[in-house]
């Protein structure tokens, strides 16, 4: 038998608490902090290739290293979180990422350095995306959407922080000593917060529902098998990346093609991600009432749109705009994904789940760059690329109609 019952325990609220909005804001910032080392890869680049007098090809390496062990500790970690919950994996990574940063710092070569950012900094910057946000969802019921679009911003947020914070060390001192800073700050600020996570949800209650199970209660239904939904959440998460990285992995070279040069692509880019922030707290505030799959619909429908509008603008100002419109598009598709898993799916599997699907976006990502730059090797041109993006932007959109209508209408819970 299932019963409603009020978000309490002991006479005090559990869902949707104080408590819940407090944990948010620590989740956040633990996400601003692990999340460093996805972007300052890409800021040390130039000095990186100078100092170990390297390729462009091979100083990109370290980056393609944290986007694998992102990847991959996304679905490891999440399983763990599964088992132990979320504070002993979050110590774990403030552990990976304050060593790789220090060994970083002193790394005799590019090859030591791509590994220290592949096993250390990436898997460890994993811990504070997607099991992060499986976390978050469990302490929320009406606002879950808000707030797991808050705990995903943690990630742009990093992204727009850190350059400024960093800029003038790596210009005064050198990239070493900003990683050496980034490291100290990764372990004395992120294990301190992890530890105010150590609460625990009642055993008995989930998404306000007493059940002699609590870790079976999804709250939509669909005429679709947890693996047959799983596997066409993956295929979405790497349709709608593909066709995401497209301005967001080439702006920048476009720009230069395009005479504007590289600073001007570097400010679209900024505007993406400024965008993105907007996008991911304005999508997670409608999934609260719409629900994720018609808020991934509505994203992926304005990201193909976007897309569009760069085939026939290509003015400097005119980029700058649809950048934007670009950024304000996007932002929130990736976040609905673990909405959807807390939807339809057990919430016990929760961190495993939605880390495959996170996994599975940055797979999408990565293949999406790269997908790009080989169209434009062809063509000479980045005009098809841009379909291609469109293309694989439209496999999505036919996915989450395909949910949508084998959606089950809710049905009033009876005592």
């Amino acid at each position: 038998m299932i019963k409603r019952t009020q978000n309490t325990v002991s006479g005090s609220s559990v869902l949707d608490s104080r408590y819940s909005w407090f944990r948010l804001t620590l989740s956040v910032l633990i996400a601003t902090i692990g999340s460093a080392g996805m972007w300052i890869v890409v800021i040390v680049l130039p000095e990186v290739q100078l100092e170990f007098g390297i390729n462009r090809s091979e100083a990109s390496l370290p980056f393609t290293a944290t986007m694998i062990g992102f990847a991959i500790g996304n679905l490891l970690i999440g399983k763990l979180v599964d088992r132990l919950g979320i504070v002993l994996p979050l110590i774990g990574a403030a552990i990976l990422l304050g060593s790789g940063f220090l060994l970083s710092a002193i790394a005799p070569n590019i090859w030591v350095f791509t590994i220290l950012q592949g096993v250390c900094i990436g898997l460890g910057s994993a811990a504070t995306f997607g099991p992060l946000i499986a976390d978050i969802s469990h302490w929320f019921e009406h606002r879950r959407g808000i707030a797991v679009a808050a705990a995903a911003s943690g990630n742009y947020l990093a992204g727009a922080v850190w350059p400024w914070i960093l800029k003038d060390i790596i210009a005064n001192d050198g990239w070493r000593d900003a990683y050496t800073l980034v490291g100290i700050v990764s372990f004395v600020g992120m294990i301190p917060l992890a530890l105010f996570l150590r609460r625990r949800l009642p055993s008995r209650i989930v998404d306000g529902v007493e059940v002699s199970d609590v870790n079976d209660v999804p709250t939509r239904k669909i005429n679709l098998s947890p693996r047959a939904l799983q596997g066409l959440l993956c295929i979405a998460g790497i349709s709608c990346c593909v066709a995401m990285s497209m301005p967001q992995v080439h702006i920048v070279a476009y720009c230069a093609d395009l005479g504007f040069g590289v600073a001007a692509g570097a400010e679209m880019l900024s505007l993406m991600l400024l965008g993105g922030i907007a996008s991911r707290l304005a999508s997670g505030f409608l999934a609260d009432h719409i629900g994720g799959v018609r808020t991934v619909l509505l994203g992926s429908f304005l990201q193909c749109s976007a897309l569009f509008l760069y085939l026939p603008f290509d003015g400097l100002m005119s980029l700058y705009i649809v950048s934007l419109v670009f950024g304000l598009s996007q932002g929130g598709l990736v976040p609905s994904y673990a909405l959807i898993v807390r939807e339809y799916l057990p919430a016990k599997e929760a961190g495993e789940r939605v880390g495959l699907v996170i996994m599975l976006t940055v797979v999408g990502m990565a293949l999406g760059g790269w997908v790009s730059g080989w169209i434009y090797d062809l063509t000479g041109s980045y005009q098809a690329a841009f379909m291609n993006g469109i293309a694989w932007n439209m496999v999505n959109m036919l996915i989450m109609a395909l949910l949508l209508w084998r959606t089950q209408q809710p049905k009033a819970l009876s005592a």
